[in-house]
């Protein structure tokens, strides 16, 4: 029933979120605005999600490498089939993920999930490289609002960079100096019964060790650098697309900034990010660059249509594949990344 909760909590966020999303919207000239939408530009933007994905596995087997050496099209089955997840069960991805690479090489969840959080703030980071450098660096769009708004965006940006940059060193450090680290956990968790608190210990230890990339050799680090800058290049290039197919022709760094706004709204954990990516991606327009709702409004839909989709149906297609049914992953995702049969999940 906890599961069931979260999942309809999540409808009633998403539901909440589209009702502002669509309030005081003109039908007619939305219509309107996807009739004028140029299919070519949004066929790209489909390209670009699909390259984005392939660009993300390739990326996930650096990451992975002090673990395991993972054949990169079990990468990308694993990546389609954990996003897949994550889209209809929020948070799923980061159980499937792991567990699609953990039964199949000699490594534990526990590692493999800690390449999960690893990828999570490279993302986070590089996202807050380019909305720094929007910010700060490159020129203005003319469009782009200024004020109090844009004092409060350079505001949050410097924040969200602080403390991204505070957990990847707090990281760093529980790997470098594991050992102590790990007495230190013992010693907290010292009071719960030994059934507890031993695979508690056997955890941390795991996901430790997971976190061995980020002592690997420099060429290795900048490798990963540069995927990141690949994956999200790709993600903006989509961005652009989508915006230009509707008329909303803003400069290509314009993405930066709407990547930022997007962060925000995609951690709203609703089904298939429905409402927070909507209103996130309205928003950046209508607020940032005054852009007319109703076009706003055309983009967004069209832009989560086609980010999304492709995922969803390459993931179901890789599904059997993978041995994993839907109500399998809804029951990992509810056990939250509890033992899979056989115990291979765990081990």
């Amino acid at each position: 029933m906890k599961g069931k909760g979260r999942l309809a909590a999540g409808f009633l966020v998403a539901a909440v979120l589209l009702f502002f999303f669509f309030k005081g919207v003109h039908w007619g000239e939305i219509f309107d605005a996807f009739k004028r939408a140029n299919p070519w530009l949004l066929a790209g933007t489909i390209v670009t999600t699909i390259l984005t994905y392939l660009l993300r596995a390739w990326r996930w087997g650096y990451l992975l490498a002090p673990l395991a050496v993972v054949p990169l099209r079990h990468l990308v089955s694993a990546t389609f089939v954990g996003f897949m997840s994550g889209l209809l069960i929020p948070r799923a991805g980061e159980v499937v993920r792991p567990y699609l690479v953990a039964r199949r090489h000699n490594t534990s969840t526990a590692a493999a999930f800690a390449s999960i959080i690893l990828e999570r703030l490279v993302d986070l980071l590089t996202v807050l490289s380019l909305f720094g450098a929007y910010l700060w660096l490159l020129p203005l769009p003319a469009a782009q609002r200024g004020g109090t708004f844009l004092a409060g965006l350079k505001t949050a940006g410097a924040f969200a960079a602080l403390g991204a940059i505070a957990i990847l060193v707090a990281l760093y450090a529980f790997h470098a100096h594991s050992e102590r680290a790990l007495a230190l956990c013992s010693k907290l968790f010292g009071f719960l019964p030994a059934s507890i608190s031993g695979p508690l210990d056997r955890l941390l230890a795991s996901f430790a060790a997971g976190l061995g990339v980020l002592r690997a050799p420099l060429p290795h680090l900048l490798a990963i650098l540069g995927q990141s800058a690949l994956v999200w290049a790709s993600i903006c290039l989509g961005l652009y697309w989508n915006n230009l197919a509707f008329g909303v022709d803003l400069p290509f760094h314009s993405t930066f900034l709407m990547l930022g706004f997007l962060t925000v709204g995609v951690a709203v954990p609703t089904p298939g990010m429905v409402g927070g990516f909507h209103e996130s991606y309205m928003l950046a327009l209508t607020e940032a660059f005054g852009v007319d709702k109703n076009t706003a409004v055309a983009a967004a839909v069209a832009c989560h249509a086609l980010t999304n989709l492709p995922v969803l149906l390459i993931g179901l297609a890789c599904l059997p594949g993978e041995g994993l049914t839907l109500g399998r992953v809804s029951e990992m995702a509810e056990d939250e990344g509890a033992a899979a049969p056989g115990g291979e999940a765990g081990k």
